[in-house]
């Protein structure tokens, strides 16, 4: 099924002869969060390094000769799926730039709501940008500030900016972590040795040997120096309500959220759907890889044989899949295949994580018909995405959303299978907080399903929005 994507992995550390390498390793661990780009900025005590290159962290930094150009003690990474601005070098983070007072490298998770406007202000006051990425804007702020300080500095940024994020920076002195103060996009902390690491998920800890200690905080800015930490919290205080979807897809399956890794939720997502759902099919088959956890929790609910009726080609790279219509039009048969001795002659209950426009999952059903199954029952382990996301995740408008502008019978028709069902709202939340939602103020950020946006959205024009990124790009944007 067509996949929304995630904007970017983060990682940073602090007083390490190794920083650049286990920066490296962090943005391998993160590499599921973006495949674009990826980038890493080293301090040595006096100068800043930079290496930036398109592409997979493994095709780049793996090279001991790029290392080396990345000598120092502090290192800043990030992978790049971009949501706003083109695919290009200049797009890629970190971003670094000279301040009053010293040098700043930001990574930058997420995607701000008001970047349009804030960067027009910016442009009438003489500011120039050499990006298309809505992060320049938070190092035009921070630059602008008149703050002596640079925490002041970054704080008096954070108030002029909006959205979902989470940010890790290096200066000459400091290690700074910062996650918007709704807590939508993740950020964790961890130690190895005397050595303090900001990432995006704890997969990334675990890679380098590095000790989990915490989430950071909603609204939390994180100061490592010296080898201590400080933390200030100078938003007004306000309930955390991070993204459902690292729940649900984004986040790697062995990433802890909340005390608990990811597959966990995600078996019990699949638990609570198989509850809900009166199903009498011969075996249940996921579409893979994310839809596997709900299936087995799904499959050991009912009682059912789990089998693999899908077959994944891992290898299937987007310059493979580019060069002509022919083989763009093979589609899904690139990345899937039909198991047929699974599920020739059975009923097929096909779990997914989501659903988003349909097109993907009409040729998954297709093909499994076509290996000779003689039903398909499609239940997806989240609720109906209605709505789309302005919080650094590529998803569709809500004219592309299937469950937006179809209703069940539709949708089945569509996709052409003998049914489909979704996970409710509150099986939603019983399966990751274990009550439903309407006795929690909501829990998370599911505006997706319910559209209910925690962050206002500024800039309200997409048009104008493409138009103005459109201006430093000779080709279109994403």
């Amino acid at each position: 099924m067509r996949k929304i994507k995630e904007k970017c992995g983060v990682f940073g550390i602090y007083n390490s002869a190794d920083a650049s390498t286990l920066t490296a390793l962090g943005l391998h661990a993160l590499q599921h969060r973006g495949q674009e780009g990826c980038g890493i900025v080293s301090f040595d005590g006096t100068n800043f390094h930079s290496e930036k290159r398109q592409g997979l962290v493994g095709d780049n930094f793996t090279n001991k000769e790029i290392l080396k150009k990345l000598p120092g003690r502090f290192a800043v990474g990030h992978n790049r799926y971009s949501t706003t601005g083109e695919t290009s070098l200049r797009n890629i983070q970190p971003f670094f730039a000279d301040l009053h007072g010293g040098g700043i490298a930001i990574s930058h998770n997420g995607n701000l709501t008001n970047a349009i406007t804030l960067r027009e202000h910016l442009v009438r006051n003489g500011a120039i940008f050499r990006t298309t990425s809505d992060t320049e804007t938070i190092v035009q702020l921070i630059a602008k500030s008149k703050r002596s300080k640079i925490v002041d500095k970054i704080i008096d940024a954070l108030f002029q900016i909006q959205g979902g994020y989470a940010l890790t920076m290096i200066t000459n002195k400091k290690l700074i972590g910062v996650r918007d103060p709704f807590g939508i996009r993740p950020l964790v902390l961890g130690k190895i040795k005397n050595s303090y690491v900001l990432a995006s998920e704890t997969c990334a800890l675990d890679i380098i040997g590095a000790k989990f200690i915490r989430e950071v905080e909603n609204g939390e800015i994180i100061v490592v120096e010296e080898n201590k930490i400080q933390t200030f919290k100078p938003f007004p205080k306000r309930k955390s309500r991070p993204c459902v979807f690292e729940y649900i897809y984004f986040s790697r399956p062995d990433s802890l959220i909340n005390g608990k890794n990811a597959y966990e939720y995600r078996k019990n997502l699949g638990f609570e759907l198989a509850k809900e759902s009166n199903d009498t099919g011969d075996i249940v088959v996921p579409v893979p890889d994310s839809g596997v956890p709900a299936a087995i929790g799904f499959a050991q609910h009912k009682k059912m044989n789990f089998e693999i009726g899908l077959v994944r080609n891992h290898y299937v790279g987007r310059t493979f899949i580019e060069p002509t219509q022919n083989i763009r039009s093979l589609g899904v048969k690139l990345k899937l295949s039909a198991n047929m001795s699974s599920i020739k002659n059975k009923s097929i209950i096909l779990v997914d994580d989501s659903l988003v426009r349909g097109t993907t999952c009409h040729k998954i059903v297709k093909m499994i018909y076509e290996a000779g199954a003689k039903e398909v029952h499609v239940r997806i382990a989240c609720p109906e995405i209605k709505f789309p996301d302005f919080y650094g995740i590529d998803m569709p408008s809500k004219k592309e959303l299937l469950a937006a502008n179809k209703n069940l019978k539709e949708m089945e028709e569509f996709i052409g299978a003998n049914s489909i069902k979704f996970l409710s709202i509150d099986g939603l939340y019983k399966a990751l907080c274990s009550q439903p939602r309407n006795k929690l103020y909501p829990q998370f950020s599911d505006h997706y399903f319910t559209g209910e946006y925690p962050v206002e959205k500024i800039d309200q024009n997409e048009s104008k929005i493409i138009k103005q990124l459109s201006l430093l790009s000779n080709k279109s944007t994403n």
